[in-house]
């Protein structure tokens, strides 16, 4: 039986380049793993920071490196030839134009099956306005934010007072500024005085026309990990700890600056709470194939609030996703067997269905 080529795309345009790198690394070793290996055949595809898609051999070079390639140039609307030996494509790149509907249209046109959300799910759980509207309709509990426009912060020099008058009048501090569309803690800052707000806009304003200003909760952070299409199941649920003043990049990406305990020592009923709310959060926001759900757990009053949910979530060496499922007994080989999988079968049920 012929193996399935599995097209690996990976890198992109956005601040999450090199992350996209270590998690594709990590899937490379996966689909190649001995009881993958029988299966599928890797076809790896990197894009550059500017657009352009490399080939396979080029792209392999990447992933045995781990550094992204300086080289600029190329047609950025010419797709490599061995593009179109794709059997199922797992895209892993993160942030804008990775995992916000933009490329998963692209994969779509292509009439061939990916991993992960189709364009609806990812655009929503993208933004993190359109995201939290989603959770609110579904009824899930949140922290207090206000959305804000670029033109808010910019275009004129007396609404901008105001509004920082309504953000402290309605939120207080410390509040989180977080550009809307942005993954990774990218562009994120914890703000305690006016002066602080002030700049944490206008730097969150240069990433995204869109930005959500959120209410700080004193809380323990707490994630589950979602795998499956119409019936998603939940992982065991997480902890992360850690000594910076929030989950910042920093934080995330290097070793040994947070600590994660799976699984999270919470009561019986907050983690089931937890898990039952992350999947009422994959199903609002049309979700599929894989997500991590983020939590707050507020410990003195037992209140859980939903933070947002990742829709293509991190796979590298310090990434919750694998971990939770490792944790729930799903090895890493197996994880990713099953995500190809459920590519193919959410295809094989829409053309069933048409």
């Amino acid at each position: 039986m012929a193996k399935l080529r599995v097209g690996l795309l990976f890198g992109g345009c956005s601040g999450e380049h090199e992350v996209s790198i270590s998690s594709a690394r990590a899937i490379a070793r996966g689909i190649t793993a001995p009881a993958n290996g029988s299966k599928y055949e890797l076809l790896p595809f990197y894009v550059q920071k500017d657009g352009c898609w490399q080939n396979i051999e080029v792209s392999q070079g990447v992933l045995d490196s781990g550094q992204p390639l300086n080289s600029e140039g190329g047609n950025r609307w010419c797709l490599p030839s061995s593009a179109a030996d794709v059997d199922v494509w797992f895209p892993i790149i993160h942030g804008p134009n990775g995992e916000d509907g933009s490329l998963q249209g692209l994969l779509k046109l292509m009439q061939v099956p990916f991993v992960g959300s189709e364009v609806l799910g990812s655009a929503v759980g993208m933004d993190k306005i359109a995201m939290k509207m989603a959770f609110a309709q579904a009824g899930l509990p949140q922290v207090k934010y206000m959305a804000v426009s670029r033109a808010d912060v910019w275009s004129n020099p007396c609404i901008f007072p105001k509004l920082c008058d309504r953000i402290e009048e309605t939120l207080g501090y410390p509040c989180f500024v977080k550009p809307a569309n942005l993954g990774s803690s990218v562009g994120i800052a914890k703000v305690k005085s006016r002066s602080e707000l002030e700049a944490a806009l206008d730097n969150a304003a240069s990433y995204d026309r869109r930005i959500i200003v959120e209410a700080g909760v004193v809380a323990r952070e707490l994630e589950c990990a979602i795998l499956g299409n119409e019936q998603p199941q939940a992982s065991v649920v997480g902890e992360i700890a850690f000594n910076s003043d929030f989950y910042d990049y920093e934080t995330k990406y290097t070793q040994g600056r947070a600590d994660l305990f799976i699984p999270a020592q919470v009561p019986t009923e907050i983690s089931s709470k937890i898990q039952e709310m992350a999947l009422q959060a994959f199903l609002a926001v049309d979700a599929a194939g894989l997500s991590r759900v983020d939590f707050f757990y507020v410990e003195a009053t037992g209140e859980v609030l939903i933070n947002e949910i990742n829709t293509l979530p991190g796979f590298t060496a310090t990434s919750m996703y694998p971990q939770l499922w490792q944790a729930s007994g799903v090895e890493f080989p197996d994880l990713v067997d099953r995500l190809i999988q459920l590519a193919i079968s959410r295809e094989t049920a829409a053309k069933t269905d048409s």
